[in-house]
């Protein structure tokens, strides 16, 4: 249970239509595996105490005085385990036969809820033998179970020691209505929906079922566990797949295959859930009394969630390369389409950027180049501008070159060595001490002849700097830090690499995809110290540490407020055998204190189009104060040691 997670499961047991004496044995089997493998939350299909297929044979006594039979030994099973169990089956309440929802936990009923909405049509034909379900609240009595207990739609389950855990459920054919019980549930407070169901599988309907599911998640902003009747099931007209689906927020965090019963155990991460619904304020969580629910608390035990799901070590850039070049498409587009707006509204017909060789810089100036192709603007009026000084190499230099030729746009170069010694001697800086100030220097004096370049031809000057240097306040002060309109502004530095190599694999000229490639193999560097033997001496990443593991700390930190210690339990996971626990520590704690004490130049940023759900505008996605204590992130990294 430690930093949100909670293990669910999803299972599909071997059944017989209505034998539940044999379905409670399997049943017994899937909850021991469940519960030996630490699973808190194990929801089963519906109906599987009898099967779902059992049509006129539900209006038999015997068969529903089984399943209640049945029902009672799986409570009494379950004593000593604190793993809650969601099952489905017939139950009998004032003279009506309805589909529920069994919630229970450590030898007690939790809960009962019905199914609201009864399918009758096609296949289906569940009016003939059971009722809607109501969504208030009363209490059921159930035979062989001492106590009355809550039934109705409007229950949520509640963790009394880990408050997040609000479970609710619906049955099937719920999900598939215009306004499913499940957006009521969460509307008051609900996390996790549980759905049992018993959909038989038809061509194609897999496709639409993930969809659902994936989509409910999303729009509901939770976790959902969806549990489908499989092969002992199929009888008669019908097949059914035991396709079983664990969502959360949209994404599938576990799916079994269709066609074989079993089970699926992953994790599902509520604080992930609940941040999600703190940021958006559009999604306003009422008190579940108000809306007429029961909630039902129970207890879980202290201990440790063991996490066996997966964390990307790279989670701005899709692995799918059929994904990742779709986004790479988009986000180009965005750009583009963000400058040439800028471009048209203002009446530029210049634009102007420092072009270095470098990779930021390259992806600059292929963005200028598509909006300019967008504004129907010449790419002649594209003024590169390449400015020399103490760290530049032959090869980035020779590189920079290349590109503008290739795009057609127009190359100036302004050697600033002069301007930069002059400036030294102005300030009395000795050029032997290569402190900040010999690095600034240069960089500011690159920005003032980009400014005034920009003035003499009533050009516009486009920022490179990309959102990885921003969060880490890896920029000069008015220097590289400022521009008129920043195009890299919200894309981190693993998704500039791959931004670069789409371009270079899409574009039909030789000597352009030559070209970035070699920019491609070529060092993170700012080119501000001399060069060794003719090759870079200063690379970025000995500086500040790997982009990669910053990106992954900016994506938790920014999407999803995840603390230091939750931050850094994923990374290691994420990055295991890759990066050391010793380095992924030290990384993030210089992440910290870069990111809070560099916020003043986050505070002042340039306009630049936002591509993703993480951006640092200071008037937009990151309205932080300049002169915030990072002391509080920094005493829980510390206590990790």
């Amino acid at each position: 249970m430690q930093y949100g997670y909670i293990k669910v499961a999803a299972a599909t047991p071997d059944i017989r239509v209505a034998d539940c004496e044999y379905n409670k044995q399997s049943i017994k089997k899937i909850m021991d595996e469940c519960t030996e493998k630490g699973v808190k939350v194990l929801v089963l299909p519906e109906l599987c105490i009898t099967g779902y297929t059992c049509e006129d044979l539900f209006l038999q006594d015997t068969l529903l005085n089984s399943a209640l039979k049945a029902l009672c030994e799986l409570v009494e099973y379950s004593e000593g385990s604190d793993m809650v169990c969601m099952i489905g089956m017939p139950f009998m309440k004032h003279q009506k036969l309805y589909n529920v929802c069994v919630a229970y936990q450590n030898g007690e009923i939790l809960g009962i809820i019905p199914k609201t909405n009864i399918p009758n049509y096609s296949e289906f034909y569940e009016k003939r033998h059971f009722a809607e379900g109501p969504l208030d609240v009363s209490y059921a009595y159930v035979k062989g179970y001492e106590e009355e207990v809550p039934f109705g739609s409007k229950i949520i389950f509640q963790s009394e020691n880990m408050p997040d855990l609000m479970i609710a459920a619906e049955i099937c054919e719920d999900v598939w209505m215009p306004a499913p019980p499940s957006g009521m549930h969460v509307m008051y407070g609900a996390t996790i929906i549980a759905n049992l169901s018993a959909g038989n599988e038809t061509t194609g309907k897999d496709e639409y079922r993930r969809s659902l599911v994936l989509n409910q998640s999303a729009r509901l902003v939770s976790g959902y566990i969806y549990a489908a009747a499989g092969e002992g099931e199929s009888t008669t007209d019908l097949v059914f797949s035991g396709h079983n689906i664990i969502a959360e927020c949209g994404r599938c965090i576990k799916e079994s295959e269709r066609f074989t019963n079993g089970i699926i155990i992953t994790e599902l991460d509520l604080g992930k859930i609940v941040s999600e619904r703190r940021r958006i304020s559009t999604f306003d969580i009422k008190d579940p009394e108000e809306g007429g629910y029961e909630v039902v608390t129970f207890e879980l035990d202290e201990e440790e969630t063991v996490l066996t799901r997966g964390f990307s070590d790279s989670p701005f850039v899709p692995k799918n390369k059929a994904d990742r070049d779709k986004r790479c498409e988009e986000i180009l587009k965005i750009q583009a389409m963000g400058l040439k707006k800028r471009l048209v509204h203002t009446g530029c017909k210049q634009a102007v950027l420092g072009i270095s060789g470098g990779l930021d810089s390259t992806l600059a100036l292929l963005v200028t180049a598509k909006a300019f192709d967008m504004a129907g603007l010449d790419r002649s009026g594209i003024l590169a501008v390449t400015m020399p000084c103490f760290g530049t190499t032959d090869r980035t230099y020779n590189n920079a070159v290349t590109l503008v030729k290739c795009l057609n746009g127009t190359l100036k170069e302004v050697d600033i060595k002069d301007a930069v010694r002059g400036h030294f001697r102005d300030i009395g800086q000795d050029e032997g001490n290569h402190d900040v100030t010999y690095e600034n220097s240069q960089a500011r004096e690159r920005t003032q002849v980009l400014m005034d370049i920009a003035n003499l031809c009533e050009g516009m000057v486009i920022g490179t700097g990309d959102m990885s240097e921003l969060a880490l306040g890896w920029a000069t002060y008015n220097g590289d830090h400022m521009s008129m309109y920043g195009v890299n502004s919200s894309v981190p530095k693993t998704l500039v690499r791959h931004l670069v190599a789409y371009e270079a694999e899409h574009t039909p000229d030789e000597k352009l995809k030559e070209v970035l490639l070699d920019i491609l193999d070529t060092p993170v560097s700012p080119e501000l110290l001399p060069p060794s033997e003719g090759r870079i001496s200063q690379k970025t990443e000995d500086i500040v540490g790997p982009y990669e593991l910053h990106d992954f700390f900016i994506y938790y930190v920014l999407r999803f407020g995840y603390s230091p210690a939750k931050i850094y339990k994923i990374a290691c996971i994420a990055f295991a055998g890759k990066y050391d626990k010793e380095t992924i520590y030290k990384w993030l704690t210089t992440f910290y204190k870069r990111f809070f004490s560099q916020q003043f130049k986050r505070s002042c940023l340039p306009d630049g189009p936002k591509v993703g759900t993480v951006a640092l505008s200071p008037r937009g996605d990151l309205r932080m104060p300049s002169d915030a204590s990072a002391n509080a992130w920094l005493q829980e990294l510390s206590s990790l040691h």
